[in-house]
């Protein structure tokens, strides 16, 4: 045992800790600062399950989506960008709604957080919180709030999760994503219900989840052996999809990898 181990168990942490700040005086040494733990929000800011719980959003208890989004949005902690979700939440209901907003801007201290629904929600406004009216079935309406928006870095369709809705928004505002941003589509498992305009076929195409799938086989666009094949917009400008239950997030960027196919299939190739 060390002679500084002895005497800790000796004097004690505290004791320890006065008799350092008298030989500092002493010595003539400034005091060293004592360091404050953060307390309210700035002690949870940094956990999005923590964030979620405080404002009451259901992305952490009745789903579990915040973890996801820990990983995914981590590197966006620190930065200045635009983040834009669908839906507020509240429905009609006075004064309701905007608990992710809050979540949004307390974990992203940098950030513009954006939010449109379809009815109005302007009693959520606030420094770096700005809501609109928008309906997301309607392309028109989905552009005229990206027009006022400009940069979009993060996109998260929470809106009302019917399967045709959910193709509109993405189809209209997936090519105003800036490269590098993410695409997120949350409560999937409308996908599957009839009643919210789904479908129990699993191979049903106009679902959201058939669409979201279908991304996946775009991801390796390049390794198609059809020669005639022509990649789509999608193809070519993701290059990541993940699946959590109930949540889909995507990356944009240039997919363009290359191809071994050539050499792997030497057979199928020479013939031509």
């Amino acid at each position: 045992m060390s002679i500084r181990t002895t005497v800790k168990n000796v004097l004690g942490e505290k004791n320890v800790r006065v008799v350092r700040q008298l030989k500092r005086r002493i010595s003539g040494q400034p005091p060293q600062p004592v360091k404050k733990k953060p307390t309210g929000l700035a002690a949870i800011s940094h956990d999005l399950n923590k964030l979620a719980v405080h404002f009451k959003t259901d992305k952490w208890g009745a789903h579990r989506y915040t973890q996801h989004y820990q990983r995914h949005l981590q590197h966006l902690k620190n930065e200045e960008f635009n983040l834009l979700e669908i839906g507020i939440g509240g429905y009609n209901r006075p004064g309701q709604g905007g608990a992710s907003l809050r979540m949004w801007k307390a974990f992203f201290p940098k950030a513009q957080i954006f939010g449109m629904d379809i009815q109005d929600k302007s009693h959520v406004d606030e420094d770096r919180i700005t809501t609109f009216i928008g309906d997301q079935s309607d392309p028109s309406s989905l552009n005229a709030v990206a027009d006022k928006i400009g940069d979009l870095d993060v996109i998260i369709d929470d809106g009302s999760h019917r399967p045709p809705h959910v193709l509109t928004t993405f189809a209209t505002l997936f090519p105003r994503l800036k490269d590098g941003g993410i695409y997120v589509v949350e409560d999937t498992q409308s996908s599957y219900w009839p009643e919210w305009m789904g479908s129990e076929d699993l191979d049903d195409p106009n679902t959201s989840m058939a669409m979201l799938k279908r991304l996946t086989d775009g991801l390796n666009y390049e390794e198609f052996v059809d020669e005639h094949y022509q990649p789509t917009y999608t193809d070519l400008n993701i290059v990541g999809v993940h699946f959590y239950h109930n949540l889909v997030i995507i990356e944009k960027g240039r997919n363009a990898e290359g191809t071994n196919k050539r050499s792997a299939l030497k057979a199928r190739y020479a013939k031509k």
